[in-house]
């Protein structure tokens, strides 16, 4: 039996959120920064041991607020979706206090509003990036003890542009909502995006 799995990516403004998603999903970077105006949506099948898990993953672009109710969310074409996914993953760019201000915003509203599950939907905070860490404005560190001990969501840090940690990302992902098969700590991933122009394969 296949396993479908929606989740929300979502972030400020350039910190790279979509770059993540091409780069899980078409193994490409661009150095152009095209702002993402609309919600995309992208069904990649994740082979995970052996057993096959549909993703909807859907990017949205900058909101200004989690919307509080199914009313308001499907009242903003660019929030529609948003409070039904199985998870979120909240991305800042490390070399920008202000997007990380916008994440701890966002996932504070998140459970505040959230009805159906709110203390089980696991939310992931990405830090992108870390071929910048240079510039950091965070230490690692903290980031990582307040993420993890405090907000008890899980913590990557990444980089789009090298492929760095991406696929680590997407693995947590996996283990976060439940996947009993993927908790395997060597478990071999494969990759099949259905919006691919060639076949690739990740293990």
């Amino acid at each position: 039996m296949v396993s479908t799995y929606r989740v929300a990516v979502l972030g400020a403004r350039g910190v790279g959120k979509s770059a993540i998603v091409r780069q899980f999903l078409y193994n490409e970077f661009s150095e152009a920064c095209v702002p993402t105006t609309t919600r995309r949506l992208y069904l990649p099948a994740v082979v995970m041991n052996g057993h096959v898990h549909d993703l909807q993953i859907l990017d949205f672009p900058p909101i200004s607020a989690f919307p509080v109710n199914t009313l308001q969310e499907w009242a903003d074409a660019c929030c529609r979706g948003l409070r039904s996914v199985h998870a979120y993953i909240l991305v800042y760019d490390i070399c920008c206090f202000d997007s990380f201000e916008y994440v701890k915003t966002i996932r504070q509203q998140i459970l505040e509003t959230r009805v159906i599950g709110t203390s089980e939907t696991p939310i992931i905070i990405v830090g992108n990036k870390r071929d910048l860490q240079r510039g950091r404005v965070i230490p690692r560190w903290n980031v990582s003890h307040l993420v993890r001990k405090t907000w008890k969501c899980g913590y990557v840090e990444c980089s789009a542009k090298y492929n760095w940690h991406i696929l680590l990302l997407f693995s947590e992902l996996l283990k976060s909502v439940g996947c009993a098969r993927c908790k395997h700590v060597h478990a071999a991933l494969r990759f099949q995006g259905a919006l691919r122009r060639n076949r690739c394969a990740i293990m």
